[in-house]
């Protein structure tokens, strides 16, 4: 038996966090631990922060061949759990009902074949225009495929994201750059032929009646996307960019679509890790790639852009590498949420994957199905939300064939994974914990519901669950959201009028399984994410 010290972190939102801190207890004795005593949450509906938009996920790299390849039964069964907000007989979710969908609108490397100089046909994309300026718009057949899907599901938004420029448009004619930061990877004197180019393909998917309601024309900017060292081919499509850089390309893409009376919006960023958006005097700073939100969205700078019309007055970056240590994770979001404060935008944490070894806390090495990477997601969702008030929360890779922790659904051929010729063609399909724990909030926090302000009594127990909660835009119904990292725990939740409520279980057992429990009996099952819901 062991002391527990804890160091928590308490706010208006409630306790959202507890650091560990163990000292060997010198007594002799072998009664068992107590049960923890119920965590008392009251909820303030009154109390409000952010309007949630939207969960979401990308249709790199896998969506090419698995929408195109597949068979019919497999992609409805992909959409199903991805996008589908239908329940069972028993009230139980099929899908994880996300909001958004990213679209990877390609840069032709996939025409080049190996001549690309991307290594991996996975991580090649097909480009809707040709050298020649023409389009063929039955290109990208396979993502196609999951847009429509995703429109047959009522998916309210689709974003539309570019890696890197279209080949014809860019400085050395690849889609990869030239390894050197801040070179962004671009043919000037094609910038209005790239701005047409990005407002055809909106345009494109707003006649087919899947509006693109986004445009995102960058993806980290800070990582250099050249040939890694060692190497011979590229990873992937990607270039550098600078504030600058980014600026310039807003500033034309936002007169394109204006004067094409296009109701496509533009939301800037996507920037490499958080703390590039907030913080100057980083390891970008020489290279004008940091302080994003006070470069491009405060009003003194020259490069501000937050009042074109096309701009959605929000920014957007992803949280690699910002999640551990446990201080770490707390101090750059809170970083953040002042800075976006100070400038009046909004935040989209806009991709997200375990990447690394993240302090020895989690490796992205490794496929997990399992609760273990689904309960470190869920802890960054949670502290994105409530720390750096996100409105808007993306997974990276919705499908993967990878032994690594970076998709929702997975597909192998006979057991073997990677991205091999045999797995683009047809493959077996699995669901991971992490989808299922990611719609604990994707299904049930709706667009246009605001956070609202927990109140928690003091515990001194150690793993303790974290809580956010939601109302409705009328006010009357209610979400809660409550990662348990540890032991089964009681709950018990005060100011509700309701005897009873719906709690929707993900853990080891279950797939957001639906129960319906009186208010006063409610426990949180051993390791799980759970969302409960009733009436205000």
């Amino acid at each position: 038996m062991k002391f527990i010290l804890l160091s928590c972190i308490a706010t208006l939102t409630g306790l959202i966090g507890c650091s560990l801190f163990t000292l060997p207890d010198t007594r002799n004795t072998n009664h068992p631990s107590a049960a923890p005593s119920p965590l008392v949450v009251r909820v303030l509906p009154n109390q409000t922060y952010q309007t949630m938009h939207s969960f979401g996920a990308s249709d790199c790299w896998s969506a090419q061949f698995i929408g195109q390849n597949y068979p019919l039964a497999k992609r409805e069964q992909i959409a199903d759990w991805l996008f589908s907000l239908d329940t069972d007989p028993e009230g139980n979710p099929k899908g994880i009902g996300l909001s958004l969908w990213r679209f990877n609108i390609g840069a032709g490397s996939t025409e080049q074949g190996d001549s690309s100089g991307i290594k991996s046909p996975w991580r090649r994309s097909e480009c809707f225009q040709r050298p020649n300026g023409t389009y063929d718009w039955s290109k990208q057949t396979g993502q196609q495929w999951f847009v429509e899907a995703a429109h047959q599901r009522n998916v309210p938004y689709l974003l539309g994201f570019t890696n890197s420029p279209p080949v014809q448009f860019t400085a050395n004619g690849k889609a990869y750059a030239s390894g050197k930061l801040g070179d962004y990877n671009f043919n000037r004197q094609k910038l209005t032929e790239y701005a047409r180019f990005l407002a055809d393909v909106a345009n494109y998917f707003n006649q087919k009646g899947w509006p693109m309601h986004y445009l995102s024309p960058f993806n980290e900017p800070q990582w250099d996307w050249g040939i890694k060292k060692g190497q011979t081919m590229a990873t992937q499509e990607g270039t550098p960019a600078t504030n600058t850089d980014m600026a310039e390309l807003t500033r034309a893409l936002s007169q394109e679509l204006t004067n094409r009376k296009l109701p496509t919006r533009l939301t800037i960023g996507e920037a490499a890790q958080l703390n590039y958006l907030s913080q100057s005097n980083t390891n970008r700073s020489q290279t004008h790639q940091d302080n994003v939100i006070n470069a491009l969205f405060s009003s003194g700078s020259p490069l501000f852009i937050g009042k074109l019309p096309a701009v959605e007055p929000l920014v957007t970056g992803h949280s690699y590498f910002t999640t551990s240590p446990d201080n770490r994770l707390k101090s750059v979001r809170q970083e953040l949420a002042s800075a976006l404060q100070k400038e009046k935008v909004a935040f989209w944490q806009s991709e997200y994957c375990v990447l690394g070894d993240n302090d020895g806390e989690i490796n992205g090495s490794g496929r997990d199905l399992g609760m273990t990477t689904a309960l470190y997601v869920a802890r960054v969702i949670h502290t994105d939300i409530t720390l750096a008030n996100a409105t808007s929360w993306q997974w990276w890779l919705a499908l993967s064939p990878s032994n690594y922790k970076d998709g929702l659904i997975y597909v192998e051929n006979n057991g073997r994974m990677g991205e091999n010729p045999a797995n683009e063609q047809d493959g077996d399909v699995m669901s991971s914990k992490t989808l299922w724990a990611l719609g604990n909030y994707a299904r049930f926090v709706r667009p246009g519901m605001v956070r609202i302000a927990l109140q928690t009594d003091p515990t001194t127990a150690s793993d303790v669950p974290l809580l956010s909660a939601y109302r409705s835009a009328d006010g009357k119904q209610l979400v809660l959201v409550v990662v348990n990292p540890g032991s089964e725990y009681p709950l018990q939740l005060d100011g509700l009028s309701a005897k009873q409520v719906d709690m929707y279980e993900t853990s080891a057992t279950a797939n957001l399984r639906k129960r319906t429990v009186p208010l006063k009996n409610l426990t949180l099952a051993a390791q799980s994410v759970t969302t409960i819901t009733t009436s205000l």
